[in-house]
Parts: structure tokens; C-alpha cells; sequence
């Protein structure tokens, strides 16, 4: 019996709070539809018809300026860097690893850690920093030379050295 009187009660309570939101949700729909009526009477110009499309189009200019651009550019260059990757850079990973490259793979790369002489493989993609590359640019825009980032920033290939080597030493 209780349960039923109960279950009525809380029926009886729904129904009138759906009843009052409908009443005022059809209060405010008149009011809506009056003031629409009112906005449809004037029409709007033709001059205000353009600006709208003109803004968003500026706005959407401006956005690829100030935001879309300038990140392609940092994402272009640290492509460059990930790929230009040599044995001997010392390379800071996107968690905070900083080790010396050891070798250089296809999609991979080993780096020597800590003073234990870890060795760690790690995807090109993980690197987000190239100290070496880093100093060397510095140096370079000390000694004021002027080139390209990724000219400043390459290292001399180890192959050509090493041919030197072996070329001095028959001599």
C-alpha cells in the first residue's frame, strides 16, 4: 500500500513539473516567435550581407598566419633535424633522455646513456632536440657565418675522414 501511495505521489509530482516546463517553454516560444517577426520586418542590407563572409574569411587568414603557418614551419624543422641525425650528436628525447647516438637506422636509433654506458634503441620520431647540432649553429652564427640552419647545423661526414686518414697513413 505504501509503495503504491508512494509511486502516485511521485507521479502526480512529475507530471506537474513536465506541465509547468511545457507552459514555460511555450511562453518563451511565443516570445521567440514575436521578436522574430519583428527582425523579419526589417530586412537587412545588402552591405551587411558581404561583411559577414569578408570577416570570417579575414579572420581565417589570419588564423593560417599566426597559428597554422608558424607550427608547419617548427614541424618542417624538426623533421629536418630527425633526419639529419649523425653517430656522435648528443640528442635529447621527447621524455627527457639525453644521450650520445651510437647508430643510425632506417626508423631507429641507439643512444648511449649515463655514465654506465647504456645503450637504448628509440624511434627517430622520439628525438626532439639535437644538442650538438644545437651548439654548432651557435657557433657558427658566432663566427658569423650565415647559412642555412640545417648547413650550420651538419656535422662533416666521418667517411670522408676516415679516407683521409687511410689516405695520410699509405703516404
Amino acid at each position: 500500500m505504501k509503495i503504491n501511495k508512494l509511486i502516485a505521489s511521485v507521479t502526480a509530482a512529475a507530471s506537474t513539473a513536465a506541465m509547468a516546463g511545457y507552459t514555460a517553454m511555450t511562453a518563451f516560444a511565443e516570445e521567440a516567435e514575436k521578436t522574430t517577426n519583428a527582425a523579419n520586418a526589417q530586412q537587412p542590407s545588402a552591405g551587411s550581407l558581404l561583411t559577414m563572409p569578408l570577416m570570417l574569411l579575414v579572420m581565417f587568414v589570419l588564423l593560417y598566419f599566426v597559428a597554422i603557418r608558424p607550427q608547419k614551419k617548427r614541424d618542417r624543422e624538426l623533421k629536418e633535424m630527425q633526419q639529419s641525425l649523425q653517430v656522435g650528436d648528443e640528442v635529447v628525447t621527447g621524455g627527457g633522455i639525453v644521450g650520445i647516438v651510437v647508430s643510425v637506422g632506417e626508423d631507429t636509433v641507439v643512444i648511449e646513456t649515463g655514465g654506465a654506458k647504456h645503450k637504448l634503441r628509440i624511434k627517430n620520431w622520439a628525438i626532439t632536440e639535437n644538442v650538438s647540432a644545437a651548439e654548432r649553429l651557435k657557433e657558427a652564427k658566432a663566427a658569423g657565418k650565415t647559412s642555412s640552419t640545417v648547413e650550420a647545423a651538419a656535422v662533416v661526414d666521418d667517411d670522408d675522414k676516415k679516407s683521409k686518414k687511410k689516405k695520410n697513413d699509405e703516404e
